[in-house]
């Protein structure tokens, strides 16, 4: 993987995952096809590409949402498959598109992902999403698009994971609250936890990536499709816009080399959004 910081004089990050020769078939149509990635242990990743193009499958493969048809994924050097799914999403915690708050309080949201927890770990979480302890007894359903997505953001931190996997978390923010949940993102990655965002938006992108994947058609796109691409959605863009698919003016020229919800639906059966861009919502437990 090339990392945009390389020219400071910082070495290589291990392999946070590793996928080799990893393709996804579903009904037929193979969403994944022959991926070979090396994601960094630190700092944020950044996926980007065309709708349908894979990205959110790739974020799913990673905590085992969904499974390869063919090749290995790895996870700090463990195949997934060597580990149990649900100590793997503890340690792998995902934000997903849509938050989807459960019933109740702040506080009954945050102990969905571990009944235990204290009022010490909860606050701790809700301070590492950027709300913080006041939060605690306030309704779930009186909190602002910003606030609830950063509640889910805390209720995944309460489990502690070592990596979060964040699906256009911003997708249905506004402005300032997209920038709120970036700043939160580039604390928790700068503080050791690497983050891996899928997003439409390269100006996004820009603020954000210490790597840049390019996911096209279910690969990661080599140096010349991936400037390709990038030059594409910057046109379309045009100055200062999204473009279409959500696209910024400005994207990284780095190439890429890539929780307690759990990613199932609230009665607990996983998501079927294989498409690449669609999501799912957190199950209870």
């Amino acid at each position: 993987m090339t990392d945009r910081r390389a020219g400071a004089g910082i070495d290589a990050p291990a392999a946070l995952f590793t996928l080799d020769d990893v393709s996804l078939e579903v009904e037929g149509r193979r969403v994944l096809d022959h991926v070979d990635l090396t994601v960094g242990d630190r700092g944020i990743t950044v996926i980007v590409g065309p709708s349908g193009g894979g990205k959110t499958t790739l974020l799913r493969l990673l905590n085992r949402l969904e499974v390869p048809t063919s090749g290995v994924v790895r996870f700090r050097g463990d195949p997934l498959d060597e580990l149990d799914p649900l100590a793997l999403r503890r340690r792998v915690g995902m934000v997903f598109q849509r938050p989807a708050p459960f019933p109740g309080t702040v506080r009954d949201n945050l102990l969905v992902a571990d009944p235990q927890a204290d009022d010490t770990r909860l606050t701790a979480a809700l301070d590492d999403a950027g709300l913080g302890e006041s939060f605690l007894d306030r309704s779930a359903d009186d909190l602002s698009g910003g606030e609830t997505q950063r509640l889910c953001l805390a209720r995944t931190l309460v489990t502690e994971p070592e990596v979060l996997l964040m699906d256009e978390p911003t997708s249905a923010l506004d402005r300032a609250s997209s920038e709120h949940l970036e700043d939160t993102a580039r604390r928790l990655a700068d503080g050791g936890r690497p983050v891996l965002w899928v997003t439409h938006d390269l100006e996004q992108a820009d603020r954000l990536a210490d790597d840049l994947v390019v996911l096209i058609d279910g690969h990661v796109a080599g140096a010349e499709e991936r400037d390709r691409y990038l030059a594409a959605a910057r046109s379309e863009a045009g100055p200062g816009g999204r473009g279409s698919n959500g696209h910024g003016r400005h994207g990284p020229e780095a190439d890429g080399g890539s929780g307690a919800d759990g990613g199932s639906d609230r009665d607990g059966a996983a998501a079927p959004d294989r498409d690449g861009d669609d999501q799912g919502s957190p199950a209870r437990g």
